[in-house]
């Protein structure tokens, strides 16, 4: 759980403003430096004020992922099967649940330095991998790697890798489970759960 915190809390860092402003490894720079000074800066946030956290998240980074294309992959063959209706409840209950998840990881990060490797991009490149490490003090370097597809709009993150592992295949095996056992409404009410438990969770810890 640490790790996909990481991954996680990680995606915070590849907030996209303009595909035609900056390329994608300097956009990951800019804003990584940006969030990472607001967390350290921000009292509330290190207390783990939950709602100033997810509001945090809410301006910078969501308006940059491409959930639906996260969403697919996650749930894999098993897509096809969904309707219109349930995909979108799908999407919708992937994201409350990514939110939230990294969310609560940016109450760790503290003095965590983030190294940028060389961007190989061409220049009609539409797909591109932004790998960095992540140095966290006494432990060794976490490789977070992002996939980041141009769209007609900008450039969107549609997965991040952790030492090789992959979020979406990450979520893939347990979401196929899910679904072989009780169905795609059975992915949407467990998903929907554990939102639940964590909004529950998340207010009992500031009463």
């Amino acid at each position: 759980m640490k790790h996909l915190l990481v991954i996680l809390a990680g995606l915070l860092f590849t907030s996209i403003v303009s595909a035609e402003e900056i390329a994608p490894d300097a956009l990951v720079r800019n804003v990584s430096n940006d969030v990472l000074d607001i967390v350290r800066k921000d009292k509330d946030i290190q207390s783990g004020n939950m709602r100033k956290i997810v509001e945090l998240a809410e301006a910078k980074v969501l308006p940059h992922f491409n959930f639906t294309h996260m969403t697919t992959l996650a749930v894999g063959k098993d897509w096809r099967k969904a309707t219109p209706e349930q995909q979108k409840s799908l999407i919708d209950e992937f994201r409350t649940l990514l939110v939230r998840t990294y969310s609560k990881a940016l109450i760790e990060y503290r003095d965590q330095t983030i190294d940028y490797k060389p961007l190989k991009m061409q220049p009609t490149d539409t797909d591109v991998l932004v790998r960095t490490a992540v140095n966290q003090p006494g432990g060794k370097p976490i490789q977070i790697d992002y996939n980041i597809e141009k769209t007609d709009q900008s450039w969107k993150v549609y997965d991040i890798s952790v030492a090789g592992v992959s979020l979406v295949t990450n979520y893939r095996s347990s979401f196929a489970q899910e679904v072989s056992t009780k169905g795609i409404d059975g992915l949407i009410a467990s998903l929907r759960t554990k939102n639940k438990s964590g909004d529950a969770s998340a207010a009992a810890a500031h009463q």
